[in-house]
C-alpha cells in the first residue's frame, strides 16, 4: 500500500517542504554544511595518513627490509650481511618489487670546521635508490651522487646550517670499522639534499656504496636491502617468500618497522567516525526539531488526512519523506561543494611551513594535502541518511498518533 501511494506521499512531501521556504532552506544549508565539514575531515584525515605512509616508507624504509637479526638492536658493523644469493635476486629481481637497493648504514659522527653531530652514514647505490627513497630525488643544491665510488658527501640542509659549512667545503666523518677501531675519513660536501621533515635533513648523511664499505672493511658486505612493492595489499606474500629465501637473516614489513606509525594510522582512522558523529549529533537536532515544527503546523491537516482514512503508516511515510527529501539535497550539495574544495580550491595542498615545527612533532610535512576516497563519500552519505531517518522518526510516529477529532480541533 505504502509504495503504491509513494508518487503522491512525495509530491505532497515535496510540497511541504516549500510552505516555509526559509525554514527549509536554513536546515538544508545545515545538512549541506555538515556533509561538506564531513567531506572535508575525511579528506584531511586520509591526507594526513598517506602523507605520514609516504613520510615513512621513503625515509629509507621502503615496504620492508632485510638485514642481520641483531642489526635493528645494535646497528653495528658485526652485524652485517652478505650481498644477496641467487636465491633471494630471484625473488628481489621478481615481478612484484618495483625496486630494491643493497645499503651500508651505519651510526657515525660528522665534524666541520665549528661543530660536530651524531649521524647515520649511509652509503648507497645511487640508481637504485630513485623511486625508493628520498635521496633519489633531486638534490636543491650542488649535484647529486653519481656511483657506488662516489667519494663526496650528500647532507641535508638543515645539517649544513648546524655545521656551519656549505657546499665545497670538507667535513670529517669517524665511526667504529670492522676491527672495532676508529676509522676517520674527510668527504667533500657535493651536494644538500632537503626532506619533508627537518629531523631527516639532520639524521643522514650519504656517500656511495663501495666509498662507505672500504672506510669500515666491509668489503663485499652491506647493513640492509630495503625495497618497494607494487601494491602494499600483496607485502606479505612477498615477505613470506624473503623470509623462505633467507632464513638467517630478518625480513620484515613496513608495519612491523614502524609500529609507531600503525597505531597512528589506527587512532586517525577511528577518530574520523567519533569526529562523524559529533558533527552529525549537531545536525540531527536541527532536522529533529524542523520535522517538530512542521509537524506542529499542520496538526489539523494531518487530523483532518486521518478522518479521509490515511492510515498512520501513511503519514509515517509522509514525514521520513519530507526527511529523506531534505537529506538528499543535502548530501547532493555536501558532497558536490566537499568534492569542489578538495580537487580545486586545495588541490596543491595547504602550506604549513609556519607552523614547520610544531607538525613535526607529529611527522606531519610542511604541505597537507586533501585526499577523498569513494568508500569514505558513500559512508558519510549513508551515515546521515541512515541516522537523519532514525532523527526524523520521532516527529513522525508523534504525528501519526493524533487523534483525529482532537487535531481538527487544534488540541
Amino acid at each position: 500500500m505504502i509504495a503504491s501511494s509513494l508518487p503522491l506521499l512525495g509530491t505532497l512531501g515535496w510540497r511541504n517542504l516549500w510552505r516555509h521556504p526559509r525554514r527549509t532552506l536554513i536546515i538544508l544549508f545545515a545538512i549541506t554544511l555538515g556533509v561538506w565539514f564531513m567531506v572535508i575531515s575525511a579528506a584531511m584525515m586520509i591526507g594526513l595518513i598517506e602523507q605520514q605512509l609516504n613520510d615513512t616508507i621513503f625515509n629509507l624504509t621502503g615496504h620492508a627490509q632485510i638485514h642481520h637479526p641483531k642489526f635493528r638492536d645494535d646497528p653495528a658493523v658485526e652485524h652485517s650481511m652478505p650481498l644477496p644469493n641467487k636465491k633471494l635476486l630471484e625473488t628481489l629481481d621478481g615481478g612484484e618489487v618495483t625496486q630494491w637497493s643493497a645499503r651500508v648504514r651505519l651510526p657515525a659522527i660528522v665534524m666541520s670546521e665549528r661543530e660536530s653531530r651524531g649521524v647515520t652514514l649511509v652509503g648507497i647505490d645511487p640508481t637504485r635508490e630513485i623511486g625508493l627513497s628520498f635521496i633519489g630525488n633531486p638534490v636543491v643544491e650542488g649535484r647529486s651522487l653519481e656511483s657506488v665510488e662516489d667519494n663526496g658527501i650528500v647532507i641535508g640542509q638543515r645539517m649544513a646550517e648546524k655545521l656551519e659549512t656549505r657546499i665545497g667545503k670538507r667535513i670529517v666523518i669517524m665511526l667504529q670499522d670492522k676491527t672495532s677501531e676508529v676509522a676517520d675519513r674527510g668527504f667533500r660536501i657535493v651536494g644538500l639534499f632537503k626532506a619533508e621533515l627537518e629531523a631527516t635533513e639532520t639524521a643522514y648523511v650519504f656517500t656511495g656504496l663501495s666509498t662507505a664499505q672500504t672506510l669500515v672493511g666491509m668489503a663485499n658486505e652491506i647493513s640492509e636491502i630495503s625495497l618497494v612493492t607494487r601494491s602494499r595489499e600483496k607485502l606479505d606474500p612477498l615477505v613470506a617468500r624473503l623470509r623462505k629465501a633467507t632464513p638467517q637473516f630478518e625480513s620484515l614489513s613496513w608495519q612491523e618497522l614502524e609500529p609507531l606509525v600503525v597505531t597512528a594510522m589506527a587512532v586517525y582512522e577511528n577518530f574520523i567516525f567519533i569526529w562523524y558523529l559529533i558533527i552529525f549529533v549537531a545536525m540531527a537536532f536541527g532536522l529533529t526539531n524542523t520535522m517538530l515544527m512542521a509537524v506542529f503546523e499542520r496538526t489539523r491537516e494531518i487530523g483532518l488526512l486521518q478522518a479521509l482514512g490515511m492510515r498512520p503508516r501513511s503519514i509515517v511515510g509522509q514525514v521520513l519523506l519530507e526527511s529523506l527529501i531534505l537529506l538528499f539535497l543535502g548530501v547532493l550539495l555536501g558532497n558536490l561543494i566537499g568534492w569542489l574544495t578538495t580537487d580545486i580550491i586545495l588541490r596543491d595542498g595547504v602550506d604549513l611551513s609556519a607552523f614547520a615545527r610544531g607538525t613535526e612533532q607529529f611527522k606531519i610535512g610542511s604541505t597537507m594535502y586533501f585526499i577523498w576516497r569513494l568508500e569514505d563519500l558513500l559512508t558519510i552519505d549513508a551515515l546521515v541518511i541512515v541516522l537523519g531517518l532514525l532523527a526524523s522518526a520521532y516527529p513522525a510516529v508523534k504525528a501519526s498518533r493524533y487523534v483525529p477529532v482532537e487535531a481538527i480541533a487544534g488540541n
